[in-house]
């Protein structure tokens, strides 16, 4: 293993575990529908992030932290979308994550891996940690595609295995939900966490 590897794997890592809105998502996808389905909704957030590296592997990334006015646009939309769960999330009954139609299965897979896909894709900081984190491992006298398309890979693999260790959080979380008022003041916690994940969203500004 070169040292360039050894360098970013941690430092990947360390990213992938970070608490954010959608680690929080998987936690309580786990907690109330199991471990499989959590990892399986998990590939929505994951095709945001490949879509995001892409963008950063072709530059267009630049636009991005040039123009004040996509960065709001995105941050607003993303902003509005984590609101709206935590607003779900917080008025949910008991035994559902967040409130569907009636009819319909809480846990319905599609739902919550566009779920995923949208928190992921609704924060625009996402694709400059993308712009500012990987090139730093990138050698500039090697071809620079292989180089971003491993690293890429690499971030992906790693990000699944942070959505499988906050899964495994949320089924040991998920046994100690037996009563109806565990599960509920389990949704409002996250409701809140959610909630002002969107809020530091909303507050926050585009890098200089």
């Amino acid at each position: 293993m070169s040292i360039a590897w050894a360098l970013f794997l941690p430092a990947c890592f360390a990213l992938n575990m970070a608490p954010g809105p959608n680690n929080l998502l998987s936690l309580n996808n786990a907690a109330r529908f199991g471990l499989a389905r959590a990892s399986l909704a998990g590939l929505g957030r994951l095709l945001a992030f490949a879509g995001m590296l892409t963008l950063a592997a072709s530059g267009l990334a630049l636009v991005l932290q040039a123009s004040a006015w996509l960065f709001l646009a995105i941050k607003l939309g993303g902003a509005a979308y984590l609101l709206w769960l935590a607003v779900q999330l917080w008025r949910a009954p008991s035994g559902q994550l967040v409130a569907g139609n009636a009819g319909q299965a809480s846990g319905n897979l599609w739902r919550m891996a566009r779920q995923e896909f949208w928190v992921a894709a609704g924060n625009p900081k996402a694709i400059l940690i993308f712009t500012a984190f990987l090139p730093q491992f990138v050698d500039p006298r090697q071809p620079v595609g292989a180089q971003f398309a491993q690293l890429g890979t690499a971030f992906l693999l790693l990000e699944w295995l942070a959505i499988a260790l906050y899964g495994l959080a949320g089924v040991r979380l998920g046994k100690l939900l037996a009563g109806a008022r565990a599960r509920r003041l389990f949704n409002r916690g996250c409701a809140a966490l959610l909630g002002s994940a969107g809020l530091g969203l909303l507050l926050s500004r585009r890098p200089a």
